[in-house]
């Protein structure tokens, strides 16, 4: 039986990196199977280790590399200024650019786009809607089941493609108020930036010592890192075009290589996240997020 092709995206980097860390790790992903890269600031506009020429910088070298490259907008928009500089971001014509709200979809105008997962993409008529103002790819929610994915698929217009995200902690709520300088007893606006300290966010766990979320700025993630690695040809038979694997600080190459060698039809082991992070994949089995299954199917 013929099996189907899939591409291989690395998300925007949901950290606060060093400028050092994250120019050299966007060099290794120059040289990875990765086909598409994500870039820009997503989470907060505080963040200035890298600015919107910089990203731009990064967009061009990767582009050199070969890497079709889209500029990722932010999610949760909070003041003027941070609408001004989406707005300048979907004004730009050189780079697609990934709507992560409504917004963008409304500064685009009708031009080509992808579709970021928080724009809640539940049933066909969104991604008709979503299709009809330009999007090209959507990404799927990231808690959706096999069956519900499956369906919103058979549901799609013709020529919107899909993209899931198989590797990495999901971000699975935004809010105004800043948790990481919250946790430090410190205001958002005199935050002293200490996102920095926590590469892949910060753990929370529950009273039992359990691994349950982790926070990062205005974000709540997983506290586990997803890995749909194991089910990459299954999602590609099901008609996802894309697999994205999200930055962490470790494995994040190590699960693009995996994924290209399962499209290569070779054996591939799990991609290791960052050491004492678990690995999780419920959601896709119809659980709870947290939940782990070894079924590669």
């Amino acid at each position: 039986m013929n099996t189907a092709a899939f591409g291989i995206s690395v998300g925007p980097l949901q950290y606060y990196w060093t400028r050092a860390h994250t120019v050299a790790f966007y060099a290794e992903v120059a040289d990875s199977a990765a086909d598409i890269v994500y870039l820009g600031e997503t989470v907060c506009s505080r963040r200035h280790e890298l600015r919107a020429p910089d990203w731009l910088d990064l967009a061009r070298d990767l582009r050199g590399a070969g890497k079709t490259v889209v500029l990722s907008g932010r999610t949760l928009i909070e003041s003027g200024a941070e609408a001004a500089a989406l707005r300048k971001l979907c004004d730009q014509r050189e780079f697609m650019v990934e709507a992560g709200e409504l917004g963008a979809v409304r500064h685009l105008a009708g031009r080509a786009f992808v579709a970021g997962p928080h724009l809640n993409a539940y049933h066909g008529g969104t991604l008709q809607w979503l299709a009809s103002r330009g999007a090209a790819r959507f990404v799927a929610p990231l808690e959706l089941d096999a069956a519900s994915l499956a369906r919103l698929l058979r549901e799609r217009p013709a020529g919107l493609q899909c993209e899931v995200m198989v590797w990495g902690r999901m971000a699975l709520a935004y809010s105004a108020r800043c948790f990481t300088a919250r946790h430090h007893g410190l205001k958002k606006d005199d935050c002293g930036f200490r996102c920095i300290e926590h590469p892949d966010g910060l753990d929370m766990r529950t009273r039992e010592s359990r691994d349950f979320l982790a926070i990062n700025g205005v974000q709540v993630q997983s506290g586990a890192c997803l890995d749909l690695t194991g089910q990459a040809q299954a999602l590609a038979d099901m008609g996802v075009e894309v697999l994205r694997v999200s930055p962490q600080s470790e494995g994040t190459l190590q699960a693009v290589a995996a994924l290209h060698e399962r499209r290569l039809g070779r054996p591939a082991g799990p991609a290791e996240p960052p050491a004492g992070m678990p690995r999780c994949n419920g959601y896709y089995h119809g659980q709870a997020g947290i939940f782990l299954s070894e079924d590669a199917s």
